[in-house]
């Protein structure tokens, strides 16, 4: 986890402000604490005047242009390294992805170097490094030493029968697991959490646009799909069980004004908001026991869930990561006697020690027990 002013932070961000007059307001009041920016003063300057941090890309030292490369990023961590706002650096995206081809773009030795560079100039922030979720394990850690923060960016939510492009492999998906439901990007989480090991925070990049979007001409009406509110709820609050340190949402300079998305992606950001405290926490290490009701339906992964300590009690995330519904009766632990939701505050009823609940189809829930 991060730790900023001397407390652990879970981290809320965006790649990219809505496309409003307002974008920094809109991404402030929403609940996000940290948008990529522009090496530039005054991009910074308005982060840190709306209370928000940011980061900065660097690029990297290639071989070629190495006294070119290191005086413009001297240039950069120079000028900004002393700026409250700024809380990482970052080197260079999906540097060990090439579409449809098996060398890396950019190798882990000229990461690792630039990162050595970066530091001698600013030892004080980490650098972050953004991978495709495609390659082996093992050549993903091959960049570890280049990075303090490890991520990966996942965007499941795609029309059936969209026209191939790029990062989309031909069966019309982009990640390449044999899970291509939503439930993915918490199987895409564990992975990088093997990669980064125990002394690397990781972030999950989560989709916030519609592939067809991306498209610079012949865009197909039928094929712009957007993730609703539930299923960025989902792989906001998978990504978190399955032990994300961060979230950061990609795609909204291709989101064209009207379309529902800000409005989804604000709503489950403000819910967000609220838990942050929480998030920030190390998991609480309980039993849970789960008993499944049969809804006529195999039970394939069930019930994921997380709790992190709150005042009073404990935060409960739970995610049905099944593309089925499923009932189940929780035990919770006899030290609580009370269950809500945790945004309203609904009560759940707790009766001889359980809660029974339902969940739809990639369902995400949040609760309190105290």
């Amino acid at each position: 986890m991060l730790v900023i002013e001397g407390q652990r932070r879970f981290v809320l961000g965006l790649y990219d402000l809505p496309k409003l007059p307002d974008g920094w307001e809109q991404a402030r009041s929403a609940g996000f604490n940290l948008v990529h920016t522009r090496p530039s003063a005054e991009d910074i300057g308005l982060a840190r005047r709306h209370g928000m941090h940011t980061w900065v890309s660097v690029g990297s030292i290639s071989a070629v242009k190495r006294s070119a490369d290191q005086a413009r990023i001297r240039a950069i961590v120079e000028k900004f390294r002393n700026d409250p706002a700024l809380l990482f650096w970052e080197t260079e995206d999906e540097p060990s992805f090439v579409w449809k081809k098996r060398e890396a773009r950019i190798s882990p030795e000229q990461i690792i170097e630039t990162h050595a560079f970066v530091k001698s100039l600013d030892p004080a922030h980490p650098l972050y490094l953004n991978h495709a979720p495609v390659n082996l394990e093992s050549t993903l850690q091959r960049y570890n030493a280049g990075a303090e923060i490890i991520a990966t960016d996942i965007y499941p939510v795609i029309p059936h029968g969209i026209r191939e492009q790029y990062a989309l492999w031909p069966d019309g998906q982009q990640g390449d697991l044999s899970d291509t439901t939503i439930g993915q990007v918490g199987r895409y989480t564990d992975k990088m959490r093997r990669v980064a090991g125990p002394s690397r925070a990781v972030f999950m990049v989560l989709q916030a646009f519609a592939w067809e979007d991306l498209r610079k001409e012949n865009k197909d009406p039928k094929m712009v799909l957007y993730p609703d509110r539930g299923q960025i709820r989902f792989m906001a609050y998978q990504s978190i069980i399955h032990g994300a340190n961060g979230i950061l949402f990609w795609g909204l300079p291709f989101v064209p004004s009207g379309a529902p998305l800000w409005a989804d992606l604000r709503s489950v950001a403000r819910e967000i908001r609220d838990l942050l405290p929480a998030l920030a926490q190390p998991a609480a290490q309980l039993t849970l026991g789960i008993e499944y009701r049969d809804t006529g339906h195999s039970l394939d992964r069930g019930i994921e869930w997380s709790a992190r300590p709150i005042e009073g009690g404990l935060l409960l995330l739970c995610v049905n990561a099944d593309r089925n519904p499923v009932e189940a009766t929780i035990t919770i632990p006899a030290r609580f006697r009370r269950c809500q939701i945790a945004a309203g505050g609904a009560d759940v009823p707790v009766s001889r020690g359980a809660i029974a609940q339902a969940f739809a189809p990639f369902e995400a829930r949040a609760l309190r027990l105290s």
